[in-house]
């Protein structure tokens, strides 16, 4: 039951999706059968079907909400872009991405632009600290257009977190720079296809990173051992600072959701993946309630 799973999964967010939507997230790629068991499950009522969109109840309002995402996901794209170039420019910097709603193809006035952000191997927080100096400074910390919560350095792409949540994740993100260095991401990631079927990236037109010579002098000055000392310490005032403001999440959270290693930095301070998880295994408990359809929990 793939297909339901998807559609489950998709639901918790209010987004109703198409077949070939379906399909792209399923490890069978026969469309045709995919179809024939959404016709079954419809037959049944455990989703419905509203235009050319399956959702888990009949409810028209989730697919206005989504057509009017889709719409404005076009604009903030190319603010995105834009933005994406920007922070590629920063010292370390060796790609950089798009998670979140707008990379599944949503925005709304409520919505976050989601940046991925690979660095050099031994520089994460220093490029991190650069990076939200500039959002303090110049952006007066505003998140809207520059929100930059999860960090890796190119020598550790393989992500840990292996459910769900982050192959969907990994699936729509939507690479804009570095092109080399988000071809071994993915190679690296292949686990994905595992979970949620092949995946095959279109990197042909992602940009090549080249840093304004000023930037390439900052980088050649901190690639010494004061560089390295400085990253350390980047490291340890931000974990000390998140220890601090988030000291009453219980440890292993703070493990998964503040994750911060030489080699990562997440600053997801709600545990979404693990909200997510625990909301999608309790839609796949109604559904075994109301319909006696079993599914397999998912796990954090």
């Amino acid at each position: 039951m793939e297909s339901l799973k998807t559609i489950l999964y998709f639901s918790l967010f209010k987004y109703p999706l198409k077949l070939e939507e379906i399909c792209r997230f399923s490890i069978s790629k026969d469309c045709p059968k995919i179809e024939t068991e959404l016709r079954e499950l419809v037959a049944k009522k455990v989703i419905f079907q509203i235009e050319d969109y399956y959702y888990p109840e009949y409810d028209p309002s989730c697919l206005e909400k989504r057509k009017n995402g889709n719409k404005m996901a076009a604009d903030a794209l190319l603010k995105a872009k834009e933005r994406a170039r920007l922070i590629s420019k920063f010292p370390f910097v060796e790609a950089v991405g798009v998670s979140g709603s707008l990379s599944k193809g949503y925005y709304d006035n409520d919505s976050d632009i989601d940046f991925f952000v690979i660095t050099k191997p031994g520089k994460l927080w220093l490029s991190r600290t650069f990076l939200m100096l500039y959002k303090k400074i110049f952006l007066l910390n505003s998140r809207k257009y520059f929100c930059i919560n999860y960090f890796m350095s190119s020598s550790s792409l393989e992500i840990e977190e292996k459910n769900r949540f982050t192959a969907t994740e990994i699936k729509t993100l939507l690479p804009f720079e570095g092109r080399e260095v988000f071809e071994e991401f993915y190679n690296k990631n292949e686990w994905v296809s595992h979970l949620l079927g092949q995946h095959d990236p279109k990197l042909e037109d992602i940009g090549v990173i080249e840093k304004p010579s000023g930037v390439k002098a900052l980088e050649a000055a901190l690639s010494t051992k004061f560089g390295e000392f400085l990253d350390v310490v980047f490291k340890k005032t931000t974990v000390a600072f998140w220890k601090l403001k988030f000291r009453q999440m219980h440890t292993e959270d703070f493990k998964v959701a503040l994750k911060s290693t030489k080699n990562i930095s997440k600053h997801h301070p709600l545990n979404f993946q693990k909200k997510v998880i625990g909301a999608l295994n309790e839609k796949y408990e109604e559904i075994r309630i109301n319909h006696n359809i079993e599914l397999q929990r998912e796990y954090v």
